[in-house]
């Protein structure tokens, strides 16, 4: 799942809004390794709470233990409106996409394609999570097969493209504002990490397989983005790679003709029906444990009798994620809200220390470096976002102000309840 769900389209396809903020070749490997390093300690909080709490619900369970179920409900509100639900629009979105690389598709038939992958990973996920899984292993399996093709073809026939490992002849030197903004856009590439601690309760030991696959499956990521990127510059002119919005297309075309793009659209297809699989698993155990813990409607909180599936929290992201593809809203909202997750990335990192605190609270697993390494996370989350202010301060706060709208719902929500939430009773509210 982790690598599944890490590794969807983006790095096949816009490395160049890495390239086109850093101008040569070491900084732009340097951003990717540190925006993997970055997310590897991210995934190493998370690892510690998954090993102190698991309870299925991951970041919303971790926000509502360390500081309030508001802030909980804040998560889970944002996730289904926007982040997670978006999420899923926009990689049915890509796939529809590359589905047209191979059959025409006008506009009304690509947003019918991405609404029926949607349904049937949806159906794949209400069977059961063992099916989903074996499902989310071959693609995972399949993806990485094509990203070693991708990095062996370039190894074996970059040196004879006439324009190999060409640097930038137009750019300036790399400003301290440029690197800023290319770390951001490599730490959203590696964006999803998260995703596995939302299933704890359906995985074989949690406190020890979760952690485990969060520091392996980052590690192989960042690897992979490493040796992705790698290939892109030493086989195309750095003005290339920054300029192109299909890298992975144009370097396949650049090697071999015009025929390597149709294999690079079946690698971004498998890529992408794995990633969208993973998101769609992972989003309704949320929403399953919000409605267990009686901040949602208690029918989404149902398991199905045989499938043992939170599958009316499927049923309803799959209706809302087609929504957002039918309209097509999800693109100006997801752009508006995705900064905000790095909001309460850092407020996970600093739950982390704040429950450290905590005499009732035991772990399995602990972060390293603790406590520099979750201070280094929280300020490289709080830049993220404040970067995102700075580089568009309308459209940012539009989105924060949709995410904070949460805020109101809770209470209303708690006001129309006869019982606190599951995460205050037995303690102090």
């Amino acid at each position: 799942m982790v690598v599944g769900i890490i590794i969807g389209a983006s790095i096949f396809v816009q490395p160049s809004e890495v390239t086109t903020q850093v101008h040569s070749v070491g900084w732009i490997l340097f951003v990717w390794l540190l925006a993997g390093v970055l997310s590897l300690i991210g995934a190493l909080v998370c690892a510690e709470l998954a090993s102190t709490f698991t309870r299925t619900g991951g970041v919303y369970v971790y926000l509502s233990e360390a500081f309030h179920p508001a802030l909980g409900f804040t998560w889970g509100w944002a996730m289904f409106v926007t982040m997670h639900s978006g999420i899923i629009a926009a990689i049915a979105t890509v796939f529809a996409r590359y589905v047209g690389t191979f059959v025409p598709l006008g506009t009304t038939a690509a947003k019918l394609v991405a609404i029926g992958l949607i349904a049937l990973l949806s159906a794949i996920n209400y069977t059961g999570v063992s099916y989903a899984s074996r499902v989310q292993a071959l693609f995972t399996g399949a993806k990485l097969l094509g990203v070693v093709g991708i990095v062996v073809l370039g190894a074996a026939l970059g040196g004879k493209v006439p324009a190999h490992f060409v640097g930038s002849a137009t750019a300036t030197g790399t400003t301290l504002g440029g690197f800023l903004r290319a770390m951001v856009a490599g730490l959203f590439a590696y964006g999803g990490w998260h995703m596995v601690t939302y299933s704890s309760e359906e995985t074989v030991e949690p406190r020890k397989t979760i952690p485990r696959a969060l520091l392996i499956g980052t590690l192989i990521v960042t690897a992979v983005y490493m040796a992705m990127n790698a290939a892109y510059l030493y086989v195309m002119p750095l003005d290339q790679v920054a300029s192109s919005t299909r890298v992975a297309a144009d370097f396949a075309d650049t090697l071999v003709g015009s025929g390597g793009a149709g294999a690079v659209a079946a690698i971004v297809l498998i890529s992408t029906f794995g990633a969208a699989n993973g998101i769609v698993l992972a989003g309704p155990r949320v929403y399953y444990a919000m409605a267990q813990d009686g901040l949602l409607f208690p029918w989404l909180g149902k398991v199905h009798p045989r499938f043992g599936t939170p599958h009316r929290a499927i049923v309803l992201q799959g209706i809302w994620a087609s929504v957002l593809v039918l309209t097509g809203t999800f693109r100006a909202l997801f752009t508006r809200v995705v900064y905000t997750e790095w909001i309460f990335f850092g407020l996970v990192a600093v739950g982390l220390m704040l429950l450290r605190r905590r005499r009732d609270v035991t772990r399995e697993y602990s972060i390293w470096g603790y406590p520099a390494l979750p201070v280094l996370f929280v300020i490289a989350s709080f830049a993220v976002v404040i970067n995102a202010l700075l580089s568009n301060l309308r459209d940012a706060s539009i989105g924060l102000l949709l995410v904070l709208a949460g805020l109101p719902v809770y209470w209303l929500w708690v006001r129309r309840g006869d019982r606190a939430p599951r995460a205050l009773q037995g303690r102090d509210a």
